[in-house]
């Protein structure tokens, strides 16, 4: 039984999802990738979450490491969490980042930016010597697509931007706050969610959308993935490029 399912009141256990537990397997599985002395990227997301609390776990425990957000929320979630932060401004190269992702492919190509992070999140995953992916088993796909594509827009250009990508085949809606207000990311712009349908050719597109005048990053992570770990059930699946899978059991 997963930590969510053995800690909640009898009432709520019916009620928390089966993929709420493998997000936390996954997460547990990451937490030996993490060493003493690392600069660890911590990465924004429901997955990620799950991680950053064993994390922080580790820290009480003795667990010597310095923390770099993806975002305001990440931050506020490591710092309840007791882990000490840095900054890019301190620290240009990362030992490990651990993060989520919407999708992700047999070459371990990524969607990424479901919780509006995607550009910091990119920032630090270009930065960093591992990352470690960190899914449950439904944000395994054969093709990437069927997650809407986050694209982070200015949003002086927001409509043009809009236009060219609905040339290259995508509907595209601007991500909105339940009351009605756009979305803005942490860095102050908006997110266009593009629906592409199956896409063949991740890493053509990715190379069509940053050449965009307007658009500030894309959620399309190519070659940046060092390894996913896919929970299924009670059961964590190491994944990587060109390597045959191999099997981890969450630590306890």
């Amino acid at each position: 039984m997963c930590d969510i399912l053995a800690t909640a009141p009898q009432s709520m256990t019916t009620e928390i999802p089966a993929s709420e537990c493998e997000k936390e397997a996954a997460a547990r599985a990451s937490i030996p990738f993490v060493h003493n002395g690392d600069i660890v990227g911590l990465g924004t997301g429901s997955t990620a979450a799950h991680a950053i609390r064993l994390l922080g776990e580790r820290v009480k425990a003795g667990l010597k490491i310095n923390g770099i957000p993806t975002s305001t929320k990440t931050r506020e979630l490591a710092e309840l969490a007791g882990i000490p932060l840095t900054t890019l401004d301190e620290y240009q190269e990362i030992d490990i980042t651990i993060d989520g992702a919407d999708e992700f492919n047999p070459e371990l190509q990524l969607i990424k930016g479901g919780g509006g992070a995607l550009l910091r999140e990119k920032v630090i995953a270009s930065a960093s010597k591992q990352v470690v992916i960190i899914a449950d088993s439904s944000k395994q796909v054969e093709v990437l697509g069927k997650f809407a594509l986050p694209v982070e827009v200015i949003p002086f250009a927001q409509a043009l931007v809009a236009r060219e990508i609905e040339n290259l085949g995508a509907s595209v809606k601007l991500r909105k706050f339940a009351y009605g207000n756009p979305f803005v990311t942490d860095e102050g712009h908006h997110i266009l969610d593009c629906g592409f349908g199956k896409i063949a050719d991740p890493p053509a597109l990715a190379h069509a959308l940053k050449n965009i005048p307007g658009v500030v990053e894309h959620g399309l992570f190519i070659n940046l993935a060092s390894a996913v770990l896919v929970a299924k059930g009670a059961k964590v699946v190491e994944l990587r490029r060109g390597v045959k899978a191999s099997a981890r059991l969450p630590t306890t």
